[in-house]
């Protein structure tokens, strides 16, 4: 097995930390908020208020299941359309009240099924990525799994996109990619290896700012590590000016 090919299994295997375990690992006094006020509440979506070292935040995340049962009530982590609206109310509500962004991703993408294009998958994902650009609080997205397609995207136009070192980030999946381009899902592999979806690979192409080293899928280290990390960066990005902040963000997508 390619290395590549290993990562792509570790980020899949479902004995990982999920979003929710890092929004009650990392942060103080996390109290998780429900529903989009237009249809339902998507259990593939959490989000909630906390404090990282008494700093109020807001914790949003894509959350998988830990086990069969679980996994039909999360949709395997494929948000529907009020999943992106219910993490899109939070976002607007933090800016409201000043409060920095914590997004935690982890999805093969958005659920591709007909009752979410009914209520506007697309426009759903689309309205989170033009409003996230322009939200007057800092933000912070991290990858602690799959990140992929705009699925994935749809919480990550942040001032800081981490990634922890056995995880993938990528436009499709390689099952997709193998799929539309040779006709033959079973190449996803070799997709995976011409993708370049892996931590190491986007850091150097400038697509992530950090990699997060990974011991183990509960390490407490990972959490120790992360929890210094974003108290650094959010102290950092809280002091710069609200119109360089903007501006720096815009600049980071637009070099792509």
């Amino acid at each position: 097995m390619s290395d590549v090919s290993r990562i792509l299994k570790e980020a899949r295997d479902q004995h990982r930390m999920t979003a929710l375990d890092y929004a009650e690992t990392l942060f103080e006094d996390f109290i998780e908020l429900h529903g989009d006020r237009q249809f339902s509440d998507d259990g593939a979506v959490i989000a909630g208020l906390a404090r990282l070292d008494g700093q109020p935040v807001t914790v949003i995340g894509i959350q998988k299941g830990k086990n069969l049962q679980d996994n039909l009530h999360r949709n395997f982590g494929q948000p529907h359309p009020e999943g992106y609206r219910k993490a899109l109310r939070f976002m607007k509500q933090a800016e409201k009240f000043g409060r920095p962004i914590v997004t935690f991703i982890n999805t093969a993408g958005a659920y591709p099924g007909v009752g979410a294009e009914e209520r506007g998958q697309g426009e759903a994902i689309a309205r989170n990525l033009l409003e996230m650009s322009d939200l007057k609080v800092p933000i912070i997205a991290i990858i602690i799994g799959e990140g992929g397609s705009g699925g994935a995207l749809a919480l990550a136009v942040a001032d800081r996109v981490w990634m922890l070192e056995h995880t993938i980030y990528a436009v499709l999946s390689p099952e997709g990619f193998a799929s539309i381009l040779w006709k033959d899902g079973t190449r996803a592999p070799e997709a995976a290896e011409l993708m370049k979806i892996t931590a190491g690979e986007l850091l150097n192409m400038g697509v992530v700012d950090k990699v997060i080293p990974e011991h183990g899928y509960f390490s407490s280290e990972i959490a120790d590590m992360l929890k210094e990390n974003l108290s650094k960066e959010l102290d950092y990005l809280k002091q710069l000016p609200l119109e360089q902040l903007l501006e720096e963000r815009y600049e980071r997508f637009r070099k792509y």
